[in-house]
């Protein structure tokens, strides 16, 4: 009788498949490549008494109603300099009751010349009705993606917005940054104004200067 050998496969073959079969290098290049991309020199978070550079600092956001705009647009606009309050979430229960105390305060909280304006990673519609709700007499800045809300050391990680205040007079020296409560916000914004000359001191100053 013939006797039949079953053949085994050859060995190196096999081996050598494998080698063909590593992870592609050139695959990994281009990840790296997007990655140092995306990372960009963190810009340092202002702090009180710091100035800040209008011109670069933070990029575009928008209004509640559409409107892109910068903070040197907004400083430019305002008489002494502008006030962010930051909330979270647009007509949840904490950010409604610190909008409203800034809206019932805001008569006295713009005395000095100061502009208000709440901040927030909300869209324009949901803003809008949030403005629209509470009859806010302020306009309240959209800011998806936390372009602004970063700049001034209050997104969250990896996403989300910290409550609190941020301030700036129109020269770019910061005067106020904290994380706070809607009552802690409020507050910390009155001090500012209570130590600050009015716009009409400051006209008078103007005039017997002249």
């Amino acid at each position: 009788m013939v006797e039949l050998r079953k053949r085994k496969a050859p060995a190196p073959l096999l081996v050598a498949e494998k080698k063909t079969k590593q992870a592609p290098k050139p695959k990994q290049d281009a990840d790296a490549t997007d990655n140092d991309t995306e990372k960009r020199p963190a810009q340092k978070v202002p702090e009180v008494d710091d100035i800040i550079d209008i011109e670069t600092f933070s990029g575009e956001f928008e209004t509640n109603e559409g409107e892109k705009t910068t903070l040197k647009k907004l400083l430019e606009e305002s008489k002494s300099g502008v006030v962010f309050f930051t909330y979270p979430k647009a007509s949840t229960p904490g950010c409604t009751k610190q909008a409203c105390l800034f809206r019932d305060n805001y008569t006295h909280l713009t005395s000095t010349g100061l502009s208000i304006y709440g901040l927030s990673g909300d869209s324009p519609k949901a803003n809008t009705t949030f403005k629209t709700r509470q009859n806010l007499p302020y306009p309240l800045m959209c800011d998806p993606k936390a372009t602004l809300i970063a700049a001034i050391g209050f997104k969250k990680s990896p996403k989300g917005t910290t409550r609190g205040i941020f301030a700036v007079d129109k020269k770019g020296k910061v005067l106020l940054r904290a994380a706070g409560g809607p009552d802690a916000t409020v507050d910390a914004v009155q001090k500012i104004v209570a130590n600050a000359p009015s716009v009409e001191d400051s006209k008078e100053e103007g005039d017997e200067t002249a």
